[in-house]
């Protein structure tokens, strides 16, 4: 599900993201408790929004499977 009009000023920048660099995800917590995730240099076509354990779920499984990506041959 997508959301339009969150807040500017209530995104956060990830924590992989470099410096001042403008392309990046985003994140902020909804006024109803959901998880909105955006592209900084596409907010007009809104966020993605996810429940809180349906975002820990999908955090959780990318961090399990960090130590068995293999690089592309």
């Amino acid at each position: 599900m997508a959301r339009h009009g969150l807040p500017p000023h209530a995104w956060r920048k990830s924590s992989f993201s470099e410096g001042n660099d403008p392309y990046c995800i985003e994140m902020q917590t909804t006024p109803d408790a959901l998880i909105a995730i955006g592209d900084s240099k596409a907010r007009p076509r809104g966020a993605f929004v996810f429940s809180p354990p349906a975002w820990a779920a999908f955090v959780h499984s990318i961090r399990r499977g960090e130590d068995t990506l293999q690089p592309a041959r």
